[in-house]
């Protein structure tokens, strides 16, 4: 026996929450189609669908009309996916800035150098930093192993790029000095 979506949700915020599978059967190809088309990724849309579903079943208590569940699931989905754009989008620039702060670096082992810029940073800059570039997590991941505000995170994120391009610069500039007084 076929139920509604409302007949659905109703069992499961009465008890029933095994029920929501069959929500998540019902909807699963259109959804995953809907993401691979906004995201033109399959794994980022599948990673997305996975995300938009436990989403969907937290927050299923505050759906106030349940007849209209796919389109609710929709709008999650569509900002799941505008949050996957946007920590792309924020990945390709930490790693444009990473990229521009080692290219500064006349070292010619400029990995070694941006280590030891990282490593003279005071432990609350270095912890994000590492979290972020080493571990790859996305801001909000690193605000919740911190234990942060998302705003706390991103202030110190950016307080330590200014303070990696700080130490990098001044490195590059000492190493330009020791470089004329060997080779005037």
């Amino acid at each position: 026996m076929d139920l509604t979506d409302k007949e659905y949700v109703q069992r499961c915020r009465d008890g029933h929450p095994d029920d929501f599978r069959l929500l998540v059967h019902r909807y699963q190809g259109p959804l995953f189609s809907y993401l691979t088309g906004r995201l033109r990724d399959r794994s980022r849309a599948e990673d997305a669908a996975q995300e938009s579903f436990v989403r969907a079943f937290q927050s299923l208590s505050k759906l106030r009309k349940p007849e209209f569940f796919y389109s609710w699931l929709l709008g999650i989905a569509r900002r799941v996916a505008l949050e996957q754009f946007r920590s792309l989008k924020r990945r390709q620039q930490d790693r444009e800035i990473a990229e521009t702060m080692m290219a500064d670096s006349p070292d010619s082992d400029a990995d070694y150098s941006l280590d030891e810029a990282i490593a003279v940073l005071p432990e609350t800059y270095r912890q994000v930093i590492l979290l972020r570039y080493y571990e790859e997590l996305s801001c909000q991941e690193v605000a919740q192993r911190l234990e942060m505000p998302l705003g706390t995170v991103t202030k110190t994120l950016s307080r330590a790029y200014a303070l990696l391009r700080q130490e990098l610069q001044a490195r590059a500039g000492a190493d330009r000095t020791i470089n004329q007084k060997e080779h005037p």
